[in-house]
């Protein structure tokens, strides 16, 4: 269970420091502090994800350890949250495929047998359920705005549609958790989240992508090219300053 854990873990870590990036340079000042606001809800479940990993895998890791001292191949998130922010759209478009899926993830979760994830679980969607309004609307504010908006909007849909498979992948890992009724798998999901946010996209005037090719590998530690500097600017303070402490 701890690499699942670990995977769950490394998404929200990754997509809030992603989400960090836009401090100080979002559209408005109110996107500033939504945005900033989700990120913190994202770390706050990778502290809690990763330091349950770290526990289970017998390492004694703690959240900081796994967060900061971790080279870019041990990370397991999937690729859609590593993706460049690019313009506000490809932000909304990221964040409407991860909040559906974690809203329904996490649900799932809320109801596994191990009681303190079935209690992060009940906790955490009620975050994303959030997070998911605020990229909902919008998708819809962009597409259905200027032809610019939905222009960027449409761009945007079919830049992070080859990423969201992999975020329903089951693996014999996950397999074998499911089985065990230890985890929920998400690969059941897929279908509930399509439409979903069929409906918003179709409620924006516009019209989810039929992708030619599936990014997969970052569950397995291979990530794309500009998941390096990310994980550098992450990590930067722990690696200048080893044993340093606020």
């Amino acid at each position: 269970m701890a690499l699942h854990l670990l995977r769950l873990g490394d998404d929200a870590l990754v997509l809030g420091q992603r989400l960090c990036q836009w401090i100080t340079r979002a559209p408005t000042v109110d996107e500033d502090l939504a945005l900033s606001n989700i990120a913190l809800d994202l770390i706050g479940h990778a502290r809690a994800l990763l330091a349950r990993a770290g526990r289970l895998d017998g390492t004694g890791r703690t959240e900081d350890d796994l967060a900061y001292t971790r080279p870019e191949r041990r990370f397991t998130n999937a690729l859609l949250t590593e993706l460049p922010n690019g313009d506000f759209a490809t932000t909304v478009a990221r964040q409407l495929a991860y909040s559906h899926y974690a809203v329904l993830y996490y649900e799932a979760l809320a109801h596994c047998a191990d009681p303190e994830l079935a209690a992060f679980g009940a906790r955490a969607r009620k975050e994303v359920a959030f997070h998911r309004l605020h990229a909902d609307r919008w998708t819809v504010t962009l597409g259905r705005g200027t032809e610019e908006s939905a222009r960027r909007m449409r761009h945007a849909l079919e830049r992070v549609w080859p990423y969201t498979g992999e975020l329903f992948e089951e693996d014999e890992v996950l397999r074998r958790l499911a089985a065990s009724g230890t985890v929920p798998s998400p690969a059941p999901l897929r279908e509930a989240w399509l439409h979903r946010v069929t409906g918003v996209v179709t409620g924006a005037g516009l019209t989810v992508p039929t992708p030619t090719w599936t990014a997969r590998g970052g569950r397995s530690g291979l990530h794309t090219e500009e998941f390096g500097p990310l994980i550098a600017e992450l990590q930067s303070v722990r690696r200048q300053f080893p044993g340093g402490t606020w």
